[in-house]
């Protein structure tokens, strides 16, 4: 269920007609901007899937990314993208104002940081501290391409796109 800005109303409203199996699940969050998914994020999620028994992806907003080029695709899109994947329970789009929002909502029992992210664990234990929650946050590990050729960044495969479409 989505709202108007795309994002999950309530990532943790449970059907009442059905048994509620989560009470012992092992929540994961996983966060990120996810424009261009290549063989790294799978990496990430899978990585992070591994931690637990459902992950939540949260899909950082167009206007929140500020450390590297705005993504191509809405946010929505890339919320949709990755709701599809087989790995991911359930994706969100993050809150415009505040990171630790969809956290308080889901309520995860760990968060996993990609390998490369710009975000300080011990930054985000201590928000999660100050707002009550025990969650442990810890950073996912890199992959090396498989193959030759093999493109594990969403910029370098924007740039290559960008040297493409000039060469033309």
């Amino acid at each position: 269920m989505t709202d108007d800005t795309g994002g999950r109303d309530d990532p943790t409203a449970t059907n009442p007609d059905e048994p509620d199996d989560t009470a012992d699940s092992r929540v994961v969050l996983a966060q990120g901007t996810f424009d261009l998914i290549h063989p790294g994020h799978l990496h990430y999620l899978s990585e992070a899937a591994a931690h637990g028994d459902e992950l939540h992806v949260v899909v950082a907003r167009r206007e929140n990314v500020s450390h590297k080029p705005t993504p191509v695709c809405p946010d929505r899109q890339r919320r949709d993208v990755l709701d599809a994947l087989a790995v991911v329970d359930a994706a969100h789009v993050g809150h415009p104002d505040d990171y630790f929002v969809p956290v308080e909502r889901i309520d995860p029992d760990v968060i996993v940081l990609g390998f490369d992210q710009h975000h300080d664990p011990d930054a985000i234990r201590d928000q999660l501290r100050d707002r009550g929650l025990d969650c442990e946050v810890t950073r996912g590990s890199a992959r090396d391409p498989a193959y030759d050729g093999e493109i594990l960044s969403s910029n370098e495969i924007a740039d290559r796109l960008v040297e493409r479409a000039d060469g033309e």
